[in-house]
């Protein structure tokens, strides 16, 4: 079969150490029973891996050449290829409870991640492999560099870890940059307190656009000074400052307040 070069547009890197594709399989330890789906198979080293530990496995691939390949690889009762774009993918047609995996593009992580989070109550566990910066900024903790509206919308959604780095070395063409790998948990239902979670998101969204400010002026219009008192927070700290039941109070307070 011809080589398949990568496509920039696509975001395209191979991963192809088989050191780094054992230990991705293992943190994920399928079993034949699951209901799992990968995300970007490429040339198919997790798929390979993945297809003789399930009965059966779902994988969505943009690239149509690839698509094709997978399907002319494998058979149809063995592994269902969706081509089509993951961002756009409804994985709520999928078997439940879901299993997530993949090795994601740079260029759609965090877009793709939002959506995710959407379909989490049907979702058992996710495991990614995605730019380390990324996953630092998932898992981050409250009043460090890295923490902002990714980790609060995705720390009230899941529980998160960090579970190995992986260097550019492991894929074709390298990356510029690192990646890490992610396990990610969601949180049982009885966890998620938020009265109205868009306006949680909306709370969110307007804290960190203003992350400099302190959170007087960057909530202003959404909460006032005497909201944020009310709740024993300090209006003169910023953004990073709160952790996520801290922004939860404040949504569950507007939402209260009508």
């Amino acid at each position: 079969m011809k080589a398949h070069a990568p496509r920039k547009r696509f975001g395209q890197h191979f991963l192809h150490d088989p050191g780094v594709i054992a230990r991705i399989v293992a943190a994920i330890d399928p079993q034949p029973g699951d209901a799992l789906v990968e995300i970007g198979p490429g040339l198919g080293a997790l798929t390979t891996p993945l297809l003789e530990r399930v009965d059966r496995l779902h994988v969505v691939e943009l690239d149509r050449d690839l698509a094709g390949r997978l399907r002319a690889a494998h058979p149809p009762e063995r592994l269902v290829v969706h081509a089509g774009d993951a961002l756009r993918f409804d994985f709520g047609a999928l078997p439940a409870p879901l299993r997530v995996v993949g090795n994601l593009p740079y260029n759609i992580s965090t877009p793709l991640l939002f959506r995710l989070a959407g379909f989490a109550p049907r979702l058992r566990d996710l495991h990614f492999m995605l730019q380390r910066e990324v996953v630092e900024r998932m898992v981050a903790a409250p009043s460090s560099p890295e923490y902002g509206r990714l980790s609060v919308m995705l720390r009230y959604r899941f529980e998160m870890t960090r579970l190995f780095v992986v260097g550019a070395g492991a894929f074709r063409p390298p990356p510029k940059v690192e990646s890490a790998v992610v396990r990610m948990v969601p949180r049982p239902a009885v966890a998620l307190v938020a009265r109205d979670p868009v306006l949680l998101g909306r709370v969110v969204t307007a804290a960190f656009t203003k992350r400099r400010k302190t959170l007087r002026n960057a909530l202003a219009g959404l909460a006032d000074e005497a909201t944020l008192r009310a709740l024993d927070i300090e209006p003169r700290l910023r953004p990073e400052n709160l952790g996520v039941e801290d922004y939860v109070r404040i949504a569950n307070a507007i939402s209260r307040a009508g």
